[in-house]
């Protein structure tokens, strides 16, 4: 999805690309990033919004019809229902996630902002979001977006990627390294 320089690639790069420029000239970057954030939000709550978009039985046409009715629902409007219907219509709505990721990307480049990938065994309180965002802003000099995802098998610990950087401090992690040593040892 990334290309060099953190450049969005690829058809769904093309798509959010496009996107952005055009949110940009009409002065509605916050509005469209909130809008897709809801879509991106109805998607990971609806197995059958889900199925609708990933689905090749659906007809591009019926992925427009429906997606209206879910667009007014939702109170999306505006240049990103307007995008999501073109996309729907050039059944190209299976890679809509990429394209939300790809345009976030740019609009977090636009801001100077970085964004990193935690994952957590339990939901964290405000706090602890705070002292971990605010320690890796100290770490990039940039302000931090941060996408948090709860995954209990981690156990205890986080996980967070940064770029292209990664960092596992799971407990699952250290327990697998010292089993690995203990039968290293045997």
């Amino acid at each position: 999805m990334a290309g060099e320089n953190g450049i969005v690639s690829g058809m769904a790069g093309r798509y959010a690309t496009a996107l952005f420029e055009l949110a940009r000239e009409t002065n509605a970057l916050d509005a469209v990033q909130a809008d897709l954030a809801t879509f991106d939000r109805l998607l990971s709550e609806s197995p059958d919004l889900t199925r609708l978009v990933r689905s090749p039985v659906f007809s591009g046409e019926d992925q427009a019809k429906a997606l209206i009715a879910i667009l007014d629902r939702a109170g999306i409007k505006g240049v990103a229902a307007n995008f999501l219907r073109i996309v729907a219509q050039n059944r190209r709505l299976f890679a809509v996630r990429d394209m939300i990721r790809g345009f976030n990307a740019l609009v977090a480049r636009q801001k100077g902002e970085v964004t990193a990938d935690v994952t957590v065994a339990q939901p964290l309180n405000d706090a602890r979001l705070t002292e971990i965002r605010d320690a890796l802003r100290a770490v990039t000099g940039k302000d931090v977006t941060m996408h948090v995802d709860v995954d209990p098998s981690i156990i205890g610990g986080l996980k967070v990627k940064l770029g292209s950087r990664m960092v596992d401090a799971s407990l699952r992690t250290k327990l697998n390294s010292i089993k690995f040593a203990m039968k290293e040892a045997r």
